[in-house]
């Protein structure tokens, strides 16, 4: 616990196996009384490595897409209590060793969400992001930011952290099943009102941490747009869309995963 506060880490995973001991071994264990991985269906270990590890384990029987993930890990996140939720890849390409101070950010305020950011520290491109990325990151975070009368120094990171309240009180099950969700997500948070903190996160890229391919990049970037334009819109209530409607669908991730706690279910 932090300062009385239940703190759970959720990972969702895929093919995680070559990393996921690497993660784990820097979550502070001291203040995180949680960590739960929930598995798309990899072709890997993922599930047996993490067993090893005595995770708590929730596995979805077929790949239902990043977003459905992390619905799947925000549900059990609530349901097993957690006041603290820090969501975190479970490829070793952002370090857990910021879990403390993004917890310490929520539970003694003044925020309500924090994002690990990629940018703020100007090390991006050092720790091996692909120029392409860079350029798409920035000028996606810009559009977004001009959209939605935010200032935030990047909008696509997957390192993320909320507090119960924010999580109960978003359509998180309206949102999209694919990697458009995270956008989704800090869309409603924004709309919403909730107040987002930063922090700067270093971050690596290599061959074992998972990246999406240039098309997939290229029909998330597309996605990201909607989502920026539906924001402005939703804001000055030119149209309505019912993702932004708050507590407006009950977050179950999406269908019942096999659930597998450390060998019991």
């Amino acid at each position: 616990m932090f300062h009385g506060k239940r703190v759970a880490v959720v990972m969702p995973a895929y093919n995680a196996a070559t990393t996921l001991e690497r993660s784990c071994a820097e979550i502070p264990s001291d203040i995180v009384d949680e960590v739960l991985l929930v598995d798309d269906a990899s072709s890997d270990e993922t599930v047996s490595v993490a067993k090893k590890l005595g995770l708590r384990v929730l596995v979805h029987p077929e790949n239902r897409g990043y977003g459905a993930n992390q619905k799947t890990c925000y549900a059990e996140a609530l349901r097993l209590g957690a006041d603290v939720v820090v969501m975190l890849h479970p490829d070793y390409q952002y370090t857990p060793k910021l879990i403390a101070a993004m917890t310490a950010m929520i539970v003694d305020g003044p925020y309500e969400v924090v994002i690990g950011s990629r940018i703020l520290g100007g090390t991006t491109r050092a720790g091996g992001m692909p120029f392409y990325k860079y350029v798409s990151n920035r000028f996606l975070t810009a559009v977004q930011n001009l959209l939605s009368g935010s200032k935030l120094s990047e909008f696509h990171t997957g390192y993320r952290a909320f507090s119960r309240d924010v999580l109960v009180s978003l359509s998180l099950a309206e949102n999209s099943d694919d990697f458009v969700f995270d956008n989704q997500m800090l869309a409603q948070i924004l709309v919403a009102g909730h107040p987002v903190g930063e922090v700067s996160c270093p971050t690596a890229y290599f061959e074992e941490a998972s990246s999406i391919s240039f098309s997939r990049s290229v029909r998330y970037g597309l996605g990201v747009l909607r989502v920026a334009l539906q924001t402005f819109l939703q804001k000055r209530g030119l149209a309505s869309y019912t993702y932004f409607d708050a507590a407006g669908a009950k977050l179950d991730g999406g269908g019942a995963p096999h659930s597998d706690a450390n060998g019991a279910g």
